[in-house]
């Protein structure tokens, strides 16, 4: 009996309309629309847990059947219905505004492109077929030596990039990214799988062999933890990167990460001939971008195929809630690190330092009493991703108590002659790289002879107490100091400091600036202490005149008036120092 015919495929265009007016068009073609289309825009985009509200940067939304215009009448925020008539194709096109540097939206100018299909493309509802999208070379005069990379499968391109690509659902074209400008490229193969790595913005100095090298590092890292001698389920993987003046950020996809850096983080070919490797410290910045590379990989597994039940299928038009963030997020955290440490990209003394900066972020943050991990993912879409000068008082990162959890279940597991690389690698075959529940965690520490774990992570992630950080440490032979914090963290301060003077930005809970009366917003003009004033502009001068063990009085300007608060200076507050204590312990933990 012969097959249903499939469905054609419903085709989309994509090209740059206006590069100094920063305006996209899109042509979407439906060869057989619904009786009633409705076309809706993604609110949010999967991996940033916030609702973004892409259709505020859609313009001029217009239909067609044949040569006849056709009524398009909105619905909501982001959704529109199309009064076409019977089921000849219905052509929709309209332009987006794209001008968000981040790597969740769209941005396009003279030297460059990049956009998400959740920010530009429509979904068809209802209408489940692949989607052919066309992405034509500009014709700017400027944009004649432009480049294009994606993760989607091309059709038919040129040498360029630009053609045309397939998306076998709406789900794919949603998840692979395009970039398109000029561009260093390079490529490098592990276990058979390309990975291709596509820079825009970059110096001209970039040591691309370096950057080439330490990400081929990375991957060889993690397939390592992951397969074994075994290949992953993709084909492909692009890297796609901008370098700025001033930026940090990354997001996953399932067979590439969009990624935005610091210039001045990027390596530079140097006279002196320094080597990359060991030579790395935790304040570095190209230390920072490896880790952020390492991150974004990890979730090509761990969120991206291994994910939340509530992730099985996206809802586009809402928020889609979890409690699991912290461990896609909180455990990827964890792994990043540790696995430049496994690559040899950092020593063991620079990973106990980016560790221990981490823990102390949780130790400083008195949100951690009042919100559990679980909360915390939970409320990602309302307090992690809406930042207020409150934030640090009420809520906890999953990103970095996330990562401690990953740290104490290590250690537990690492008692019980296990680890956490095989939990992962159980839950993978559990799931069959799929959805899961806290349930199949519970199953898969059973498998692995762990089962009285499970109690312990429950309450970890449930509960707002702090976790077992230095007993852990101490199991896997790591010391921990105790040691003097800077004056912000004594104070229960946040600050900013520049040109304009010494700016409070966050006041913590239970702290001595919180005692005093400073307010997020005040400005810190002077120190008195007896009869003495002192003009302060930064932190360094404040610790240069308070008393170490009496009263005094700071003078602030808030609301346009100047106020006089009286503080006592704080109780000791101190932060933790990692060292190795036992290195064979530390090896068998950090090989």
């Amino acid at each position: 009996m012969p097959g249903k015919n499939p469905s054609p495929p419903i085709r989309v265009e994509i090209s740059v309309a206006d590069v100094h007016a920063h305006l996209l068009s899109v042509r979407m073609t439906i060869a057989k629309p619904k009786p009633k289309q409705v076309l809706s825009l993604p609110v949010w985009i999967p991996g940033s847990y916030m609702v973004r509200e892409f259709a505020q940067h859609v313009q001029s939304v217009r239909a067609q059947q044949g040569r006849h215009a056709v009524a398009v009448e909105a619905l909501n925020k982001h959704q529109w219905h199309v009064a076409n008539g019977g089921d000849a194709p219905l052509t929709v096109a309209y332009e987006v505004y794209a001008y968000d540097p981040s790597v969740r939206m769209a941005y396009l100018d003279d030297e460059r492109a990049f956009f998400n299909g959740t920010g530009l493309v429509m979904q068809a509802l209802g209408i489940d077929t692949p989607i052919e999208l066309s992405l034509p070379a500009p014709e700017h005069p400027a944009t004649q030596d432009w480049q294009l990379v994606t993760g989607l499968a091309a059709k038919r391109t040129d040498a360029r990039g630009f053609g045309r690509y397939q998306a076998t659902d709406y789900d794919e074209l949603a998840d692979c990214p395009v970039t398109m400008g000029r561009m260093w490229k390079a490529e490098f193969t592990v276990r058979g799988v390309p990975h291709v790595w596509a820079l825009t913005g970059a110096p001209a100095n970039l040591d691309g062999a370096r950057l080439l090298r330490d990400t081929q590092a990375i991957v060889e890292a993690e397939f390592n933890m992951w397969h074994g001698n075994g290949t992953p389920p993709w084909r492909r993987y692009v890297f796609m990167m901008h370098a700025a003046d001033n930026a940090y950020g990354g997001l996953e996809h399932r067979n590439s990460t969009a990624l935005v850096c610091a210039r001045q983080d990027l390596p530079r070919q140097t006279r002196s001939g320094i080597q990359p490797g060991r030579s790395l410290k935790a304040t570095d910045g190209y230390t920072q971008l490896l880790g952020l590379i390492s991150h974004e990989y990890f979730h090509t597994w761990n969120v991206k195929r291994l994910r939340p039940a509530e992730f099985a299928t996206y809802d586009y038009s809402r928020e889609n809630h979890t409690e699991l963030l912290w461990f896609f997020e909180g455990f990827t955290s964890y792994f990043d690190d540790l696995l430049l440490c496994r690559a040899g990209l950092i020593d063991e003394a620079t990973y106990l330092q980016l560790l221990a900066k981490t823990w102390n972020q949780v130790r400083q943050t008195p949100g951690e009493a009042l919100q559990s991990v679980a909360q915390s993912s939970f409320d990602a879409w309302t307090k992690y991703y809406r930042i207020t000068e409150n934030t640090p008082n009420t809520t906890v990162s999953y990103y970095t108590k996330g990562a401690l959890v990953g740290l104490c279940l290590d250690a537990a597991l690492r008692e019980q002659g296990q680890n956490l690389e095989a939990l992962m690698r159980a839950l993978w075959a559990r799931t069959d790289g799929g959805p899961m529940t806290m349930r199949d965690i519970q199953a898969a520490l059973k498998t692995l002879g762990c089962p009285d774990v499970f109690k312990r992570l429950d309450d970890w992630v449930h509960c707002s107490d702090a976790l077992p950080v230095e007993a852990a440490l101490q199991s896997l032979g790591v010391a921990c100091e105790h040691v003097d914090t800077p004056l912000a963290q004594q104070l229960g301060l946040r600050v900013r400091e520049d040109a304009t003077g010494l700016q409070v930005t966050h006041v913590l809970r239970g702290g001595a600036g919180e005692a005093a009366g400073l307010c997020p917003g005040d400005e810190w003009l002077s120190v008195q202490v007896g009869a003495q004033h002192a003009r302060v502009k930064t932190l360094k001068d404040v610790n240069a005149y308070l008393p170490r063990n009496g009263k005094f009085t700071a003078l602030v300007a808030r609301d346009a008036r100047v106020r006089s608060l009286k503080g006592q200076w704080p109780a000791a507050v101190q932060a933790m120092k990692l060292s190795v204590r036992d290195a064979e312990r530390v090896a068998r933990w950090l090989a």
